[in-house]
């Protein structure tokens, strides 16, 4: 099957019953090769995404439905994506399925997603009385988007970037409200935040931020997006520690934030932001 085999840009019947193979999984092999990216050559030794839904239910054992929220953990060494649409499908098939607890859900769940995925998911189910928990905050870092700089380049544009020119190293985290690319199948806008944490020679923001807008007119996937930023930063600057992060608002009730570093960065929290 390809992309166009998908549900994703198609009018589907939304399921009644509980079905896995409504799940759409996707190589993520075509996308890394065109980066120069095979599966024995990940530049990231760190890199996950993480997953929100806010549209979880099913019927408890005499009927009566539960809710929740949920996330879910796809490691990028995983083979596959899974298809964001049919994941929506899938998930909406629990809503008439009777299961026995949350526990037993979450269980189906990872069995089901670590399949399509080609590698173990993890799955966390939040259960109501803890959405009081939930947590809104922005990206932390220095925030690039006040710069004064004129952009005219809106396709991935490498040559963009550039270090300072300083002697030294730094440390340090920027971060950019401005990401916006575009759904590979449907054009529909992605829009998202993303935060670049590196330790190494002192990257020129204004270059960064350049680049970052420079995906505005760009089709692809989110995690793909975010391995392109990854692997031009890597190449580019070389920088000696790197994390790429990406926030991107939700659609369909999903939100995906793909994560990307080098060895030892902290992994990220998964906190959401105010768009999301």
């Amino acid at each position: 099957m390809t992309l166009q085999d998908a549900p994703l840009g198609h009018e589907v019947a939304y399921p009644d019953r509980y079905d896995p193979t409504l799940l759409f999984p996707i190589d993520r092999a075509p996308n890394r090769a065109a980066l120069g990216i095979t599966a024995d050559s990940l530049p990231f030794e760190a890199g996950v995404d993480i997953w929100n839904a806010y549209e979880v239910s099913w019927l408890d054992p005499r009927g009566k439905p539960r809710v929740a929220l949920a996330s879910f953990g796809v490691p990028a060494t995983t083979p596959r994506i899974i298809e964001s649409k049919s994941f929506k499908l899938y998930l909406n098939s629990y809503n008439q399925e009777r299961m026995t607890d949350a526990d037993a859900v979450a269980a189906r769940m990872r069995r089901d997603l670590s399949a399509a995925a080609g590698g173990d998911v993890g799955v966390r189910l939040i259960a109501p009385d803890q959405f009081d928990a939930q947590r809104i905050a922005e990206l932390d870092g220095v925030c690039l988007d006040d710069l004064d700089v004129e952009i005219d380049t809106y396709t991935p544009a490498p040559q963009l970037l550039r270090t300072a020119g300083e002697a030294g190293v730094v440390e340090e985290t920027l971060m950019s409200r401005l990401l916006k690319s575009n759904c590979p199948v449907t054009g529909q806008p992605d829009w998202g935040s993303v935060q670049v944490r590196y330790r190494g020679p002192r990257l020129d923001r204004a270059g960064l931020l350049a680049y970052i807008v420079s995906f505005r007119q760009h089709a692809d996937f989110h995690e793909h997006c975010v391995e392109r930023m990854f692997t031009d930063i890597l190449r580019t600057c070389r920088p000696e520690r790197l994390s790429v992060y990406a926030r991107y608002t939700r659609r369909g009730g999903l939100d995906i934030n793909p994560w990307r570093a080098t060895r030892d960065m902290p992994t990220p929290v998964d906190v959401r932001t105010a768009r999301q």
